[in-house]
């Protein structure tokens, strides 16, 4: 499995490190942990799926040994300095963190939890808490870029909780991570992971709609987004999604399922912070809409679906 692509990595001192949850994100992210020099224990709720990480990512033949895999969370993160995290919900995040078989039960004092998990501001500053009585450290990390980002080694990550634990984490996390940036207290990392998602929503359909619309007008749309982005209206979307949604094509990239989790973490902040939102408001039920048409597990950049 290509899991990972090259990359330079930072020249940091080998730690002993873990990685909980194997997904689409956490496979090339461990990969990459493993790949500059760490010591990566992993658990995946699937152990099948560890065991293969393993021997994608075992050192040649007569090397000694520097990957593991555990059955639970508790015994993969036993010899751990750091551990990160990355795993679907606020649920899941508990479940891989509390209990007698969760990782807290099994950290060494002081030992710092990165959770890189995009979940509510409020699970973080629980988990936060609970690790402090616990003498533990935690860092809400959530990132940006994707699953090429992942695999590229080239994430955004939006970090929340004490300085001292950002500063122990970053040079580690520079493995998978092109920016690691220390946004504030427990839950700043995932409130800013929630700007970003309403930046994208709104660029996805202003984008959407630009696309229909000049198809619609018998405009040569592959040459119209050449032309106009290379003015005020590039963008990431239109650089990466726009060709793609002119070809119909939506069969990778971030879920639907996943932006509409993400939308209602969104929205529920809102609704405590006050903030106005009907812009996203709306969006989240036009992905709603594409859920309904059977687009589920399509690209974002579906959403140019419901306009044909």
């Amino acid at each position: 499995m290509n899991a990972i692509n090259s990359k330079n990595y930072p020249a940091t001192p080998a730690r002993r490190v873990a990685f909980l949850g194997l997904g689409v994100m956490g496979y090339p992210m461990a990969g990459h942990l493993a790949r500059s020099g760490h010591q990566v224990a992993v658990y995946n709720r699937t152990a099948s799926k560890a065991a293969a990480w393993c021997a994608e990512f075992a050192p040649p033949d007569g090397q000694p040994s520097t990957v593991s895999h555990a059955l639970t969370p508790r015994l993969a993160v036993q010899d751990a300095d750091i551990v990160f995290c990355c795993v679907g919900n606020d649920d899941d995040l508990r479940s891989v963190t509390l209990g007698s078989d969760g990782a807290f039960a099994g950290m060494k004092p002081g030992a710092l939890l990165v959770d890189h998990t995009t979940a509510s501001a409020n699970v973080a500053r629980e988990l936060y808490g609970t690790a402090k009585n616990l003498g533990l450290q935690f860092v809400d990390a959530p990132v940006s870029g994707g699953q090429a980002g992942a695999q590229n080694g080239l994430l955004t990550v939006m970090c929340g909780g004490d300085q001292a634990a950002f500063e122990l984490a970053q040079p580690v996390a520079m493995a998978f991570s092109k920016a690691f940036t220390y946004l504030g207290q427990s839950g700043a990392g995932q409130l800013a992971k929630m700007v970003n998602q309403i930046c994208i929503a709104g660029l996805v359909q202003g984008l959407s709609e630009a696309i229909a619309f000049g198809q619609q007008a018998g405009l040569d749309m592959l040459q119209v987004l050449d032309v106009i982005g290379k003015g005020a209206a590039q963008s990431w979307q239109l650089d990466n999604r726009g060709k793609t949604m002119v070809a119909d094509k939506f069969d990778f990239g971030f879920a639907v399922d996943w932006m509409r989790k993400d939308l209602g973490l969104v929205l529920d902040e809102a609704k405590r912070n006050g903030a106005r939102l009907p812009v996203t408001a709306l969006v989240d039920q036009f992905y709603a809409d594409v859920q309904h048409m059977g687009g589920k597990r399509w690209d974002t950049s579906s959403l140019i679906k419901r306009l044909r």
